[in-house]
């Protein structure tokens, strides 16, 4: 069992819902990652997705497109990225780390290579937003033979088939985006939400966490009402983006944001 697995199987039995939230490796500097990650788990985060950042983040809107571009100006690498989990290993072995990103800097690494290393600085699990899984021959057997989640996303225009077709490649958890467009672009739309999730829970046993709009406390419990968990990305990296220049007040910042909706999940009918 991995421990993404491991993870959203004991909140399960807890009645309880999966807060995962999204930073940028490397924003605002590489010297912080960590200690950032550390912060999000203090708030209440049960997993972290960490981005890989690129020069080119397609499916990201301006937030994160800048958050990329902060750190790619102070030199951020795939292989500092990794650097980055593997210190957060020290001090915490529980909470699963999932990289989130784009198939250029793997492929630059080589597949193998980013898998070994994946594993070494205790990566659980991938979410290669623009490998779709009809694509993933070469990449999924290194994954799933290291034990690695490799997660996929699913839209709200993904058909029945590709649903199932998604979630047979997938593990850990599926990503359902919430609607159409670039993180951080529009509001959400909860009804529509829960109609799809619950359509989605009828063509997999995977777990269902929902990202894209979710930005605070009442929209958090809203989307954990109807889904396994909720990613919670573009308003943590704005809110990196406005106290950069304030490591504490950063923090602090961070868990003022987070912390709201750990409660509000955990205020939830079981």
């Amino acid at each position: 069992m991995s421990r993404i697995e491991g993870v959203l199987k004991a909140l399960k039995e807890q009645g309880r819902k999966a807060l995962i939230p999204y930073i940028t490796a490397g924003d605002p500097h590489p010297d912080q990652t960590v200690e950032l990650m550390h912060t999000l788990v203090d708030a209440g985060a049960d997993i972290i997705e960490l981005g890989v950042p690129f020069s080119d983040p397609m499916a990201d809107g301006p937030v994160i497109q800048r958050a990329c571009e902060r750190s790619l100006k102070h030199g951020t690498s795939l292989r500092q990225v990794l650097a980055m989990v593997k210190s957060f290993r020290e001090k915490d072995d529980a909470t699963p780390i999932v990289l989130m990103g784009y198939l250029n800097p793997m492929e630059a690494m080589g597949q193998e290579k980013f898998a070994d290393g994946a594993v070494d600085a205790g990566v659980d699990g991938i979410l290669t937003v623009d490998l779709p899984p009809e694509e993933a021959d070469e990449v999924a057997p290194l994954f799933t033979a290291r034990n690695l989640d490799a997660i996929f996303l699913l839209a709200p225009t993904t058909t029945d088939d590709r649903i199932r077709a998604i979630s047979e490649h997938s593990s850990g958890y599926v990503y359902y985006v919430s609607f159409k467009g670039v993180t951080g672009a529009g509001k959400i739309d909860v009804d529509e939400v829960a109609a799809n999730v619950a359509h989605i829970h009828e063509l997999t046993a995977l777990p269902v966490a929902v990202g894209f709009g979710i930005r605070d406390a009442a929209t958090a419990a809203a989307v954990g009402q109807v889904s396994d968990g909720v990613i919670v990305g573009s308003v943590l990296v704005d809110t990196i983006a406005r106290n950069q220049a304030d490591p504490d007040q950063l923090k602090r910042a961070l868990t003022d944001l987070l912390h709201p909706m750990r409660e509000a999940l955990d205020s939830l009918p079981s």
